[in-house]
């Protein structure tokens, strides 16, 4: 009767490691979702204002060029001869070239902010790959462990804390913002 005893409250032992790692497990796993909910918002932020910032470079860049084109007609015009279209158009030249000096000096700092809002993303985006990671890895250790509680292998559940810890770690550099990344696994993944 002892050796049923001790028996049982080995299983029982074993249990509750099995259940304390799924519940600590599946807990950083949701907390992890959470904050991977919050990144992808964000990089679809990032992604929007990127595009309306490429938009706005680009719409100043065809701005300029059809003012250098205007510009050109403009000087043409005023070889041509015609002397009572002189003042006229001396006063859109200058018009002109007041334009196209303003669109040169808007169109680096509007590169720059594209650019940007594209480095702001691709940021979030190493952030949402260790999340990703991390979700992967815990569901690989949860279910291992699971396994480990049917077959009563103590290998198995060791093998869950082995993929755990890395998810785990994974979830920590996404939260406290480490630059630790697997490409392998955002290949694989992505």
């Amino acid at each position: 009767m002892d050796i049923e005893i001790g028996a049982e409250a080995k299983d029982k032992s074993f249990n509750r490691r099995v259940a304390i790692t799924v519940v600590a497990l599946s807990i950083f796993m949701g907390l992890c979702g959470v904050k991977d909910g919050n990144i992808v918002q964000a990089m679809q932020q990032a992604q929007s204002d990127s595009v309306d910032a490429w938009n706005e470079y680009q719409a100043t860049k065809t701005k300029l060029h059809i003012d250098q084109t205007a510009l050109n007609q403009t000087r043409l015009l005023s070889v041509s001869g015609d002397h009572r279209a002189a003042e006229a158009v001396q006063v859109e030249t200058q018009r002109l070239q007041t334009e196209i000096a303003k669109y040169r000096a808007e169109i680096p700092v509007l590169k720059a902010k594209a650019e940007g809002f594209s480095a702001q993303y691709d940021a979030l985006n190493v952030h949402d790959d260790q999340f990703d990671a991390s979700d992967a890895l815990i569901s690989i250790a949860v279910s291992i462990a699971a396994v480990a509680a049917l077959v009563e292998i103590p290998a198995a559940l060791w093998a869950s804390w082995g993929f755990g810890a890395l998810g785990v770690t994974m979830g920590l550099a996404g939260f406290l913002g480490w630059s630790l990344h697997s490409a392998f696994l955002s290949k694989l993944l992505g």
